[in-house]
């Protein structure tokens, strides 16, 4: 797959664009990243703060990028770092009935921003012409999905505790979850208010990715539209959930470099972006994600069992 990426652009023209990358751009990326984990943070904040165990931004800022390396590393649609959010949580002295809910609130809000942008992404490319029937039966199986998780989520917290059928109950991974979702109080999956707000903070996610992976083009000299950005952003990301491998190595990049090739962008360039925005949103977190989740392992490692 990487050999198939290698041969859409001369590696020595990506080495003289990225000579040329004008630093502003790249500083403007690295906030822009920096704003993710942000909005990832404030989303559980505001799960905390409306059960009444207000938290601090940073400690939820080091959560924020465990996480993300978790579900990077662990494909699982997009769910590798939930027991690892709770878990923290936990430690941090949050009850875990209120750290599931957390857990919950914040699947929803992600995807159900997801599936809007979904359905924004194949309305552009119906607008532009490219909406094959490819791109129709890859968007509408992804939507499928991203209504799929959530309402198994919220049908295993309606159940609660009861007892799992046999054959179910012996699948260690659905037994955990159903342990674990049963725990969230209803009483916070209900308030409409606080899932509309997550649901805003994971867009804006998205959307701080969309705004990186057009700097990182202009970074290179090309001008693209945002609406560029966001199709190629969206499509890749639906590449991955839909086909996932750790840190979604090559499905991410194909993807992304041929959507943009397909909207006009010229081929170094959208391999430069690309690879890029690869950077900022895997490899640099990868360091620091590493360290939080290996302290994380020693602490619990070294506490006391009960």
């Amino acid at each position: 797959m990487t050999g198939g990426i290698l041969h859409f652009g001369d590696l020595r023209n990506f080495a003289r664009l990225a000579e040329r990358a004008k630093p502003l751009w790249l500083i403007g990326a690295l906030l822009l990243q920096l704003s993710t984990y942000v909005s990832l943070a404030a989303g559980w904040q505001a799960v905390l703060r409306e059960s009444g165990n207000p938290m601090h931004l940073p400690p939820l800022l080091r959560i924020a990028i465990t996480k993300l390396f978790a579900d990077q590393a662990i494909p699982s649609a997009g769910m590798g770092g939930n027991v690892i959010l709770v878990d923290q949580l936990v430690g941090r002295g949050v009850n875990r009935s209120v750290a599931v809910a957390a857990l919950l609130i914040s699947m929803i809000g992600f995807y159900s921003a997801y599936l809007l942008f979904a359905i924004v992404t194949l309305l552009l490319l119906w607008m532009y012409g490219k909406a094959t029937a490819v791109v129709v039966v890859v968007l509408t199986t992804f939507m499928a999905v991203a209504i799929a998780i959530p309402t198994l989520a919220l049908l295993l917290r309606h159940r609660g505790r009861r007892p799992l059928p046999d054959h179910l109950a012996r699948i260690g991974v659905v037994r955990k979850l159903l342990e674990t979702v049963g725990q969230a109080p209803a009483r916070l999956l209900k308030n409409r208010a606080l899932l509309v707000k997550v649901s805003l903070f994971n867009a804006l996610v998205f959307l701080a990715d969309t705004a990186t992976l057009e700097t990182c083009l202009r970074a290179f000299g090309e001008d693209v539209p945002f609406a560029t950005a966001f199709i190629a952003l969206i499509m890749a990301s639906v590449a991955v959930t839909l086909a996932p491998l750790p840190f979604g190595l090559g499905s991410f990049e194909f993807v992304c470099v041929g959507t943009l090739r397909l909207l006009g962008v010229a081929i170094e360039p959208a391999f430069a972006g690309a690879m890029l925005l690869r950077l900022f949103t895997t490899w640099v977190p990868l360091v620091p994600g590493l360290f939080f989740i290996r302290k994380t392992m020693l602490r619990r490692r070294c506490s006391p069992s009960p």
